[in-house]
């Protein structure tokens, strides 16, 4: 039943406008009178001059962005307040963006590339600096509606962050559509490659330049499908599903400018790091590790875990390849978590208390087609991946994961959106307190009651994660003698300050005891000192 009234949902947005306001008016907000003087956020302004927005087929816009820096005030009236930075001005290709966040949500997202003159004229794109997010062409406005606290997005990628290689920037904005208001935007960097993003080469003919860089994309199977894995998903227990199958997507270089042979040479690693993993067995070697980097996919599993992500691992789940002469191994970045963090009501995304990478047993008995990958679930087999899995975790709950520090991140993002109105804004333009949002599972009346949800089921997350990974949130790092939260260099200054004042006992005598002989000396710090240099306790 649930599964025919997700179907009935999807095919309802597709072919039924919610409302009266559709395609051929771009899709405008429930009211269009929101009138803003000034805010804390970048004013972005586009002029299609009535011109529809397209899908697939990029049109040509003007933008203007209005950044006098942050924490700054910027003024929608340009002519009462001349002399405003504009951080960008000139032309833009334009087009709709996304999949559910397109075709289910009310508030849509857009795709644009700067241009060097419009289209029509033999426009091309040129790379450009937007709100100090580094040159490139390639940008995205998301537009959180489901998610009404407007953050899940960027908190996935504020805490992953320090993880991972590459994580995209994103800046809060309020757009104008000609000379309309629409509401909250996340002014974003795509996945793609740039020297500001993931600094990869395009692929070459032969040798090493053959092998790299690529940027792939496991994705909907019923999408634009460049490669079907020959491996099936699993059910909880290991069992293959048959009659499911993982799809890819080539993302960069686009599919259709793949040689022959650079297909077939990324097919072939692909399925080389599938075999390695497919073959393993917990008493084995652990050779896919030739294949992917563990690390960073303990690090991704930690991102989408700690989100509960119902999307997690089967759809945008990106991943790239370096050449081989810089590193052959398969990483993984971190995107699309507007429906994490208990947002949803479907496939028991809410729930606190499961692993979402054991959710296909969930999924394939609600006929989803699209499962998740048994890398993960292989993965976790592998003891030395599950120890490296509780290491990183506990690692990362003494630093910015610890929960006064996640709960700090929260608050300043809410901050942003409500200390100068830009939440009231787009709440007045789309009107939603107390209504279902596809797939809402919390129904919240107001904004604070929605950012209290989410740090209420932070908690919740956090403590179970932490009762199954087996870390003490109040036990104390063996090491970290100034207390925060972290172990470095700064250590071992603070242990030879307690040393030279004579203040060698204590409660937190354990953490100072490094070489734990059961006394705080010198031989400590050289203890530390070969800690923070590689070693281990």
């Amino acid at each position: 039943m649930k599964r025919l009234f997700l179907l009935a949902m999807v095919v309802m947005a597709l072919v039924v406008p919610a409302r009266a306001n559709s395609w051929w008016d771009n899709f405008q907000p429930d009211n269009t009178n929101v009138w803003l003087t000034s805010t804390n956020l970048p004013i972005v302004w586009i002029d299609v001059d009535g011109e529809m927005i397209d899908r697939d087929e990029r049109i040509t816009a003007r933008m203007k962005i209005i950044h006098n820096g942050d924490g700054q005030t910027n003024y929608a009236d340009t002519i009462a307040h001349p002399g405003q930075n504009i951080d960008y001005e000139g032309y833009v290709a334009i087009r709709y963006r996304g999949s559910s966040s397109f075709n289910i949500s009310d508030k849509k997202p857009y795709s644009f590339r700067p241009l060097d003159k419009p289209l029509e004229e033999g426009g091309t794109k040129k790379k450009v600096d937007i709100l100090g997010m580094g040159k490139d062409n390639n940008w995205a406005l998301l537009a959180p509606y489901a998610d009404k606290s407007m953050m899940r997005d960027l908190l996935a990628f504020e805490v992953s962050r320090p993880w991972m290689e590459y994580t995209p920037q994103g800046r809060y904005c309020e757009v104008f559509l000609d000379d309309i208001y629409y509401g909250v935007y996340i002014l974003t960097e795509v996945v793609s490659k740039g020297k500001h993003r993931l600094d990869l080469p395009d692929p070459g003919a032969e040798g090493d330049e053959l092998t790299g860089g690529y940027i792939m994309e496991v994705n909907r199977i019923d999408g634009e499908v460049t490669y079907t894995s020959r491996y099936h998903p699993v059910s909880n227990t290991g069992q293959r599903y048959p009659d499911a199958y993982i799809s890819f997507q080539y993302k960069s270089p686009d599919y259709e400018e793949l040689t022959t042979d650079q297909v077939n040479y990324i097919n072939g690693r692909i399925d080389q790091m599938e075999t390695a993993l497919w073959n393993f067995r917990p008493t084995g070697t652990a050779n896919y590790q030739e294949y992917l980097d563990m690390e960073n996919f303990v690090d991704y599993q930690i991102a989408m875990e700690l989100g509960h992500n119902v999307d997690g691992y089967r759809l945008s789940g990106k991943f790239f390849k370096r050449r081989d002469s810089e590193d052959a191994r398969f990483k993984m970045v971190v995107w699309d978590m507007n429906l994490a963090y208990g947002n949803s009501d479907y496939y028991q995304g809410w729930r606190t208390d499961t692993w979402m990478y054991r959710n296909n047993n969930t999924l394939y008995s609600e006929g989803d087609p699209q499962l998740i990958p048994f890398w993960w679930y292989k993965l976790n087999t592998d003891p030395n991946y599950t120890s490296a899995l509780k290491k990183r975790w506990a690692q990362y709950r003494r630093s910015n994961l610890r929960e006064d520090r996640l709960m700090a991140t929260v608050d300043s993002l809410a901050s942003v959106l409500t200390s100068r109105g830009a939440e009231r804004r787009n709440s007045m333009a789309w009107p939603r307190w107390g209504e279902y949002v596809w797939p809402n599972y919390y129904i919240a009346d107001n904004y604070k009651d929605e950012v209290d949800y989410l740090k209420n089921w932070l908690s919740d997350r956090i403590a179970w994660m932490d009762s199954q990974l087996g870390f003490d949130p109040n036990a104390l790092e063996r090491g970290d003698v100034d207390g925060d939260g972290r172990v470095t260099i700064a250590d071992v200054t603070a242990l030879i300050d307690r040393l030279l004042s004579g203040t060698a006992t204590g409660g937190d005598e354990d953490v100072a005891d490094c070489d734990q002989d059961g006394n705080v000396t010198i031989s400590d710090v050289t203890a530390l000192i070969d800690y923070l240099l590689g070693g281990s306790w």
